[in-house]
């Protein structure tokens, strides 16, 4: 499986913390799907976030490799961030001080413990259907940093564009190398999160 984080939204622009919510792609994000297209390799099948950022960024490369339609698995949306969607880093750190750099969360923010079991249920669904395929899953930063994060690895931003090589081994994942789909003059490293 490859793992890819969604274009650029129009909160990722301004600096907005997503979560759940559903920004639109930028047009810079229509463009980064687009060329990414061409980086993707082979693919089988393409499974998304049902998250509109995500689902438009599946779509757009499936339009341009001819693997469709997109499959949906609500599991692969980003992790509910509660009281902190829609917020920049400095409206969080005026009502909230403090919790950024101490890794605090706010209620409503969803654990990473919980993240993982819907990670890994939907991931567990793809390698179920699709054994042996190629699998493109178009998803979310947040997403694929807990998947990561779980595999022991320090964290580190996830460009949009971004990707990580996943092998599905039954009882665990074997998480290998990151690679970015886009050029230089099109990457984009939210700051948000």
């Amino acid at each position: 499986m490859l793992l890819v984080r969604h274009g650029q939204s129009e909160w990722n622009a301004l600096g907005r913390w997503q979560g759940c919510a559903d920004p639109a792609l930028t047009e810079l994000g229509r463009r980064q799907a687009l060329h990414a297209a061409a980086r993707v390799g082979a693919v089988d099948v393409i499974v998304a976030s049902p998250l509109v950022r995500a689902l438009e960024t599946a779509r757009l490369i499936s339009g341009q490799i001819g693997v469709g339609p997109v499959v949906v698995d609500a599991d692969l949306a980003e992790r509910d961030a509660g009281e902190w969607e829609g917020l920049t880093r400095a409206e969080i750190e005026q009502q909230w001080p403090g919790y950024l750099a101490t890794d605090r969360r706010p209620p409503g923010y969803e654990a990473h413990s919980v993240l993982m079991v819907r990670a890994r249920a939907a991931l567990d669904r793809i390698h179920a259907a699709y054994e042996g395929a190629d699998v493109l899953v178009v998803t979310h930063g947040g997403l694929i940093g807990a998947v990561e994060r779980d595999a022991g690895l320090p964290w580190e931003r996830m460009p949009n564009l971004g990707a990580r090589r996943v092998r599905h081994h039954g009882d665990r994942l074997a998480v290998g190398e990151r690679i970015v789909l886009v050029d230089d003059d099109e990457l984009t490293i939210p700051t948000q999160i």
